[in-house]
C-alpha cells in the first residue's frame, strides 16, 4: 500500500478555510472525493483546530 503523499492532502483540502475544526477539514475530504486512507488521516489528526496547511502537513507526515 503506498503511502500518503502532500499533493493528496492538497487536493483533498481544496478551498478550506482556516482555523478549522478537524470535522470540518474531514467533511471536506469527503466533498473533495479523497481516498479512504486520506479522510482517515485527517480525520486522527491530534489537534481538534487547525490554524493553517501547514499544520496538516505538519501533523500527518513529521508527526
Amino acid at each position: 500500500m503506498s503511502e500518503t503523499n502532500p499533493i493528496e492532502v492538497q487536493q483533498a483540502l481544496k478551498g478550506a478555510s482556516y482555523p478549522a475544526d478537524r470535522k470540518t477539514l474531514t467533511d471536506l475530504a469527503k466533498k473533495n472525493h479523497a481516498s479512504e486512507k486520506v479522510v482517515d488521516k485527517i480525520a486522527h489528526l491530534k489537534s481538534d483546530r487547525i490554524e493553517g496547511s501547514d499544520r496538516v502537513e505538519k501533523e500527518m507526515f513529521r508527526g
